[in-house]
């Protein structure tokens, strides 16, 4: 499943992470729809307003399918069907939906039928792991590996409109296929638009954490064949939903569990080790003294009953490269470039 999101970059930022070609080849950036109904968050969660991308076609008749846009949406899909005056009376969860059923189910089905099909951004998402033998779960924040080069620079909001033709080469957005649908109150109003987030069996490196994960888009062209409903059938763009393993992650602290903490504390890397430590028994002294997690093979599986987490993904792991060459190490110089250069107006997002 998918309950916890982050998604903190500023509008105009945002924007220039969605950099794409239309299907003449243009380089182009999506308008927004109700930009002030977005609010950037290290910590998003049902019910929520999240940014999706989708074919400009959804919203204005006659355009090009290959053009995006992208609008704000509530987190939890209220199908056009609902009857009810309070969205919140709805009996039943579709903050997710899982991909071996959503073809049985009413309020997924139709949608889909209508081509109904969005991508829903993020800088990743959160899981958390139930430690063995405990009823504890450690929180992880999930992502797409990252590759900065020599021309990065500034995470910051672009100073012109001039600067968002620069090519992004900054944190790779995680793109997660869902669904969106339209609903209109009963008596009349506003229309809300909302969106579940398509689920699927976990890869194998995620599988130890939880056993569903969304369903990643990974690379431009499946974004494409997902958004352009105009031109790529329900039956095609179906094909593109499965696990993948292009997929990274480490462990964070308990700060993330309390949804109303709106932090970069929320996506830090953690030392499990040390919080391991400061609330140790004699037990995992003992441990220490004796083994070193260093020379052990990875792939070797505790003994039943250690006290010791169980490490599943790759930064976990000593690795030969330079931590300032990891995700999880990027993701540190991020934050902390964030922190030093973010605009007065993110700050006040954050405060």
């Amino acid at each position: 499943m998918c309950g916890r999101t982050s998604c903190h970059l500023p509008i105009d930022v945002l924007t220039r992470a969605c950099a794409y070609r239309n299907r003449q080849g243009q380089p182009r950036l999506p308008e927004w729809k109700n930009p002030d109904k977005y609010c950037p968050s290290y910590n998003k969660s049902p019910q929520s307003s999240s940014p999706v991308l989708l074919s400009r076609l959804h919203f204005e008749k006659g355009a090009d399918s290959s053009e995006r846009i992208i609008v704000p949406m509530r987190w939890g899909l209220i199908p056009s069907w609902f009857k009810e005056s309070d969205p919140s009376k709805l009996l039943f969860n579709t903050t997710n939906c899982r991909s071996d059923t959503m073809m049985e189910k009413r309020s997924f089905k139709v949608p889909l039928g209508k081509g109904r099909r969005c991508v829903v951004l993020a800088d990743g998402f959160y899981e958390w792991q139930r430690r063995q033998g405990t009823h504890e779960r450690q929180p992880y924040f999930i992502y797409f590996p990252q590759i900065k080069s020599e021309k990065s620079g500034s995470i910051g909001a672009a100073d012109s409109p001039e600067d968002w033709k620069k090519a992004w080469d900054n944190w790779r957005l995680l793109t997660m296929a869902g669904i969106f649908d339209c609903w209109e109150p009963p008596e009349g109003g506003n229309h809300l638009y909302s969106y579940t987030i398509i689920t699927v069996d976990s890869c194998k490196s995620l599988n130890d954490i939880h056993q569903r994960m969304p369903a990643i888009l990974d690379g431009e062209e499946a974004v494409s064949k997902w958004l352009d409903f105009g031109e790529v059938s329900t039956q095609e763009a179906l094909k593109l939903i499965h696990p993948t393993e292009n997929i990274t992650f480490h462990p964070v602290s308990l700060t993330v569990n309390n949804s109303l903490n709106n932090t970069p504390e929320c996506l830090a890397p953690a030392d499990l080790l040390v919080k391991k430590l400061r609330g140790s028994s004699q037990k995992m002294l003992q441990w220490l003294a004796t083994k070193s997690p260093k020379k052990e093979d990875p792939k070797t599986p505790e003994k039943a009953g250690s006290d010791v987490p169980q490490w599943s993904s790759q930064l976990l792991q000593k690795s030969p490269l330079s931590i300032k060459r990891s995700s999880a190490g990027l993701l540190e110089q991020w934050l902390k470039q964030e922190k030093e250069e973010e605009p007065m107006a993110k700050r006040l997002h954050s405060e």
